[in-house]
Formats: structure tokens, C-alpha cells, sequence
């Protein structure tokens, strides 16, 4: 008799346990609070564009009135050194959010104070221009006259547009442009 009750009810106690281990994998669209019917777009990174900094754009400097090319009268000088993308695909577009470090260091006609980076981001194709936007990003330079930032920037690209597209960022003297 005890052995049947054991048996009963160790069989019992094995199907809760599997009943409690089993759950539906909804691949997070209803966690995150979405619908099942429109799930999160996925990331991807395999056909995600390069970014490139181009020879001549990653440094800028502005001089005093009148004295350009003279070290003695810098303004301030900036530099882009690291770079990183992450691109979101859904049927139509390729999101590309793209983040580049960069420095600041007050020159000896400078100072303390905020001063407007022209950055601009650009994706081709081969000739054909995807994207391309020039953006005044304000940077604070401390007393100390040096400082570090953190440009960041989503570029919106037509789909299928990752596998030969190159993305690049520098700096840019140029009058602002409308995103294309």
C-alpha cells in the first residue's frame, strides 16, 4: 500500500515539475509590452555599414581672427578617434545609431567655455549619397582646457542598403545640409 501511494505521488510531484519548467518562448514581443502581431525589429550587425573617418576630417582647429595656420593662435583644436555603430533593420530602413569619441583641448588664444563642433555624418553607396547631415555639436571646455566627448547620431538608410554602404564622420566646415 505504501509503495502505491509513493509511486502515485512521486509521479505527481515529476508532471508538476515539468508542467512548472515549460513556458512559451514569445521572443520577448509581449515581456517588452509590444504585440505578438508587431514584433521588435532585430538587430543586426552582420550587414551593418563601417564607419570611415576620412583623411583630413578627423581633426579641426580654428584660429583667431586673421592667423590662420599659426600655431601660437589656436583657438582650440578637436579630434575623432573611436568609433561604433548598431543597426536596427526593419522592412523598408536600416537604422544606424553611431557613436564616435572625440577631444577638445583648448589652444594658447583659447580658453574655458563652450565651443560648436561641425560634425558631419554621411552614408554612400558606391557614388550614390544615402545620407548626409552636418550637426553643431557643443562641447564645454572645463578650466583645464581639455575635455572628452561623445557624438552620437541615428542615420536612417533605405533597406538592403548595409551590404555596400560605407558610413563615414569627420569634421566639416561647410554650410549645414537638409537630410536626404
Amino acid at each position: 500500500m505504501f509503495g502505491k501511494v509513493s509511486s502515485r505521488l512521486l509521479g505527481i510531484s515529476l508532471l508538476a515539475l515539468v508542467a512548472g519548467c515549460n513556458k512559451t518562448d514569445t521572443g520577448g514581443a509581449i515581456d517588452a509590452g509590444a504585440n505578438a502581431v508587431a514584433p521588435t525589429p532585430a538587430v543586426i550587425q552582420g550587414t551593418c555599414p563601417q564607419i570611415f573617418l576620412r583623411e583630413g576630417t578627423s581633426t579641426y582647429r580654428t584660429y583667431a581672427k586673421g592667423a590662420k595656420d599659426d600655431p601660437t593662435q589656436i583657438i582650440y583644436q578637436a579630434s575623432l578617434a573611436d568609433t561604433t555603430r548598431q543597426c536596427v533593420q526593419s522592412e523598408t530602413t536600416l537604422t544606424v545609431n553611431i557613436a564616435v569619441q572625440g577631444r577638445v583641448i583648448s589652444g594658447p588664444a583659447g580658453g574655458s567655455g563652450t565651443v560648436n563642433l561641425p560634425i558631419r555624418v554621411a552614408a554612400s553607396d558606391g557614388e550614390k549619397t544615402l545620407y548626409s547631415e552636418l550637426t553643431q555639436f557643443p562641447v564645454d571646455i572645463p578650466a583645464e582646457g581639455t575635455a572628452q566627448f561623445v557624438f552620437s547620431k541615428s542615420a536612417v538608410l533605405p533597406g538592403g542598403s548595409g551590404d555596400f554602404a560605407k558610413l563615414y564622420i569627420g569634421f566639416d566646415e561647410g554650410p549645414p545640409s537638409k537630410k536626404k
